[in-house]
């Protein structure tokens, strides 16, 4: 009896093992459909990316939304980061610039990477950045402050319910230098 419920648990543990590889392999592949999901339908708060040349350049002069900025820093960076504006009202179709100041608040040279973010998740289908800091690693000498840009424009296409959008940027520290 003894030998039956050795065998038994062992094919169990290993019913459980092949169970375990098939989550582990499905989370895993799932990643990239994540991502396809959250570019489809702005959960997440993705911003989207424009050329300024690509805008025809029309405004929808009638309608109003206020944007809202917000900045972060995860605690594994040693900076200072915070919009210099705290919301402006802007019509749909226009091309605005804002900026983000940030300071390295160590004694060596860090690089950071800001990840944007868009709320509602629905808005972030609809705001385009023209330029913006969060393109590429921004690297700090110690003690080192800027001012960083980031022009932006809400697509007409905005549903009409949304009045407020916020734009959110966290910095990551992406590694120490020197």
């Amino acid at each position: 009896m003894t030998a039956n419920r050795t065998q038994a648990n062992g094919k169990t543990a290993r019913r459980l093992a092949v169970v375990v590889l098939a989550m582990f392999g499905f989370g895993y592949a799932l990643v990239p459909l994540y991502d396809v999901l959250c570019e489809i339908t702005g959960l997440g708060g993705r911003t989207g990316v424009v050329e300024a040349g690509a805008l025809d350049g029309a405004v929808d002069t009638s309608r109003t939304v206020k944007v809202q900025f917000l900045g972060t820093v995860n605690s594994r960076l040693p900076w200072e980061f915070r919009p210099n504006v705290a919301s402006m009202e802007v019509h749909p179709g226009e091309v605005y610039e804002t900026t983000y100041f940030a300071r390295n608040l160590s004694e060596t040279a860090t690089i950071g990477q800001a990840r944007p973010s868009v709320a509602p998740s629905v808005a972030s289908l609809h705001f385009n950045k023209t330029e913006c800091f969060c393109f590429v690693e921004q690297e700090f000498g110690p003690g080192e402050a800027r001012d960083m840009p980031v022009r932006f424009v809400l697509s007409r296409d905005l549903p009409a319910d949304i009045a407020t959008v916020t734009l959110s940027y966290t910095f990551f520290n992406s590694r120490q230098t020197g």
